[in-house]
Order: C-alpha cells, then structure tokens, then sequence
C-alpha cells in the first residue's frame, strides 16, 4: 500500500469518528461480554469466551487498518485542482463498452460508496481515468478482459 491516502477534510473526520465509535463503544461492550463469559468458568471449553476475543481481535483489526489510513492520510482541497482533466474529486461521465453512460465521482477514502458511483480516486478504475481529458479513451484490464470507456465530460462539484 502507497505512502499516500488522499481524502477530503469530511472524509478524513468520518474515518476518525468511526474509530472514536469503535473504540469508545464497540470495544468496551466486547470486553464486558468476554468478562462474562469468563465468569462461566473453565475457558477450555467455553464457546463464547472464544467467539468474544475472535470479535476482539477481528475489531482491533479494523481499528488499526483505519488508523493507518489516517496516519497516511493528505487533506485535498479540490478547489485548488485543475478542472481540465479527471482527478480527485471530479465527476466524470464515461461511455461503457456497451454504448451506456455512467457517471462516477472519484473520491479519497471515508468518502466510497460505490452504489452512487463514488469510487476511490486510488482504485485502479480511478487511477485509470486519472489525467485523461474529454474525448480521451481509456482501457481498464478487468478479470474478464480490457474495457475499453470514452470520457464524455468532466465536471467539479465543490
């Protein structure tokens, strides 16, 4: 993993507030409930006991991962970004293979939602359409073989 972890200001204080919830909240009850289970007795044997630290674990994971996404992360201000070519922040409207338009917004990390079209600018669809100019065409290797797209227009929503 790079170095770098672009996102915006919003983003970088969603991902610090869901580790705030993580570790204030989630942990605290993960403990309480392994504190339980303990008080069942022998631990060899103990389901739940074991199946508490496994969701310790598992969440202390996901703590540390966001940590390092912060830790690694550079604030963009998009205003500041050419409007000429797709980068960060740029909603850029694309032909598909199949002829059908899409429009996807490429964004940093805390900000994905890749139901609406929000993708990470750092993906490697996003990495692909970065730089490219309306009218360009830009193929993208995908498991089932290269898609080619035609970037139809670019657009910043500030």
């Amino acid at each position: 993993m790079s170095d770098y972890v672009p996102m915006t200001q919003e983003g970088y204080n969603r991902i610090k507030a869901e580790v705030l919830r993580l570790e204030n909240e989630e942990m605290p009850l993960i403990s309480e409930k392994i504190a339980e289970a303990r008080a069942e007795g022998d631990l060899k044997e103990n389901a739940e006991y074991h199946a508490q630290r496994e969701n310790q674990g598992m969440l202390q994971s996901k703590i540390n991962a966001l940590k390092t996404k912060l830790s690694q992360a550079t604030i963009i201000d998009t205003s500041t970004l050419p409007r000429d070519c797709v980068g960060f922040g740029s909603t850029v409207k694309v032909k598909d293979p199949w002829g059908d338009e899409e429009e996807y917004t490429l964004v940093g990390a805390g900000d994905e939602d890749y139901e609406v079209g929000r993708i990470l600018s750092s993906s490697p669809f996003g990495m692909a359409l970065t730089g490219k100019k309306v009218g360009d065409k830009v193929e993208i290797q995908a498991p089932r073989g290269n898609l080619k797209f035609e970037i139809l227009s670019i657009e910043f929503k500030d």
